[in-house]
């Protein structure tokens, strides 16, 4: 799609127009010349012709003399058009005279390719015939020629005038389009600024009240559709957090019920197992290896469950913190790996003092990033790190948590699809205000950053 600015759009067909204009406006003025140049030309034969007529009634009456016809004395009247060539021509061809008036001013010259466009077009220099008759006798013919040289620079001097004032008009012309155009054009650019800050989420941004009527109902829409982003996105962030906080809770209790029933009933089952197994061994020992099945059994749901509960709710967590909850988690994907994957974390900064919410949503990321990592990576490494900076002047604490791996992954597969993990991940970070970014490794892996921003107000923490 070809992009056009506007200002010189505008301009450009302003200078065209005006370049059409001209070009009609000059084909008239040069059109009217050349006719005035023969109008002229047939004024003077027909002055020239009465003179003579009028100078043959004298000698016809006896007052002037026959010798000094046609008397030249009678066209020194046309002597302030120059370039004038005057024929006379008696009607038995004896008598011929001849005479030029003026000259032409040798400089004022024009371009070449004006003098051979106008003799293409026109036809400089036209002759005007007139004869001379008198008592119903044609005497003779006088034959008027213009200059063609001056009838083409007189053109000239034309046509160059024009040609200035049409350029002095286009200019100031352009210049006022322009000027007003960008006076205009003012609010656009604070709109486009605006929305390219809407775009990077900062919907808190409005645009201030324009002066032109359009542009103040342009920035009224734009300024209501943010609101009700806004709106729209602030209630999708308390539902989100409800949501958490419910889907926390509910892990919370199912963790608690199972650990207080039936881990206590694996247990007691476990006890059973084994007290059978003692008498077994002295009243019937064919029950030994039924009773080693049954405790068996109990042992590994036992590990089953203290696995499931760790990933429904993590009990150092509560008590000991997120530094503790992550560096239990690491332990246990190193432990689960068998060393085919080494697990990493590094944590820079204070991370105990974190908000609940904030420290259940990073141990939840780890958490399903881990996982991901050891079900569909093929990676031999995996690094964590948390930093955690705060900023005494503007009390605000930032919080980056990374997640890398040098597993099989050599471009994004999220593109178009997402995973219920990743969903997971983005609608937490969303919720917090945050923001989640995924980048390849070279020559293959994956990261996974995550910027979470929280404030501290004197000794409360809030989202």
């Amino acid at each position: 799609m070809l992009i056009v600015n506007l200002k010189l759009h505008l301009l450009s067909r302003i200078v065209l127009i005006a370049l059409t204009c001209l070009l009609a406006i000059a084909s008239y003025v040069l059109y009217q010349a050349d006719r005035q140049s023969r109008a002229e030309t047939q004024v003077i034969a027909e002055a020239i012709g009465k003179q003579l007529e009028l100078q043959l009634w004298r000698i016809d009456a006896g007052f002037g003399q026959p010798e000094r016809f046609p008397d030249f004395d009678l066209w020194k009247e046309t002597r302030a058009l120059p370039g004038i060539c005057i024929d006379f021509v008696s009607a038995n061809h004896r008598l011929k005279r001849s005479m030029c008036t003026g000259s032409l001013n040798s400089a004022e010259t024009c371009p070449a390719w004006f003098e051979y466009l106008y003799q293409a077009v026109f036809n400089p220099g036209a002759e005007a015939v007139r004869p001379v008759v008198f008592n119903g006798k044609t005497h003779g013919t006088v034959t008027v020629a213009g200059n063609a040289d001056a009838e083409i620079a007189t053109a000239w001097q034309h046509i160059r005038g024009l040609s200035e004032l049409a350029a002095s008009m286009a200019a100031a012309l352009c210049l006022v389009v322009y000027v007003t155009v960008s006076r205009i054009l003012q609010p656009a650019h604070l709109i486009v600024a605006g929305l390219e800050k809407m775009q990077q989420g900062e919907l808190s941004v409005r645009l201030p009240v324009f002066e032109l009527l359009e542009w103040q109902r342009t920035g009224a829409a734009i300024n209501q559709l943010a609101a009700n982003q806004e709106k729209l996105l602030a209630d999708r962030k308390k539902l989100i957090m409800k949501l958490m906080s419910l889907q926390e809770e509910e892990r919370r209790y199912l963790a608690r019920e199972l650990h207080d029933e039936f881990s206590q009933c694996l247990a007691a089952i476990n006890a059973v197992a084994a007290s059978i197994s003692q008498t077994a061994e002295t009243e019937c020992p064919v029950l030994v290896p039924e009773a080693k099945n049954i405790r068996r059994i109990s042992t590994h749901m036992m590990e089953l469950l203290r696995g499931l509960l760790l990933r429904l709710r993590p009990a150092g967590l509560d008590e000991l913190g997120l530094t503790a909850s992550l560096t239990s988690l690491v332990l246990g994907w190193n432990a689960q790996s068998g060393g085919k994957i080494d697990y990493q974390m590094m944590i820079l900064g204070e991370s105990d003092c974190l908000p609940e919410p904030v420290a259940t949503t990073i141990f939840r990321i780890v958490q399903e990033c881990l996982t991901n990592i050891a079900k569909h990576s093929a990676a031999s490494h995996a690094q964590v790190t948390l930093a955690i900076t705060s900023d005494s002047e503007t009390e605000r604490t930032a919080i980056e948590l990374t997640i890398e791996d040098d597993g099989i992954i050599d471009k994004l597969p999220f593109a178009d699809h997402h995973g219920l993990g990743l969903l997971g991940i983005t609608e937490r970070v969303t919720a917090l205000d945050g923001r989640l970014n995924l980048a390849t490794k070279r020559p293959s892996g994956l990261i996974v950053q995550v910027w979470l921003p929280f404030s501290v107000i004197g000794n409360s923490q809030t989202l």
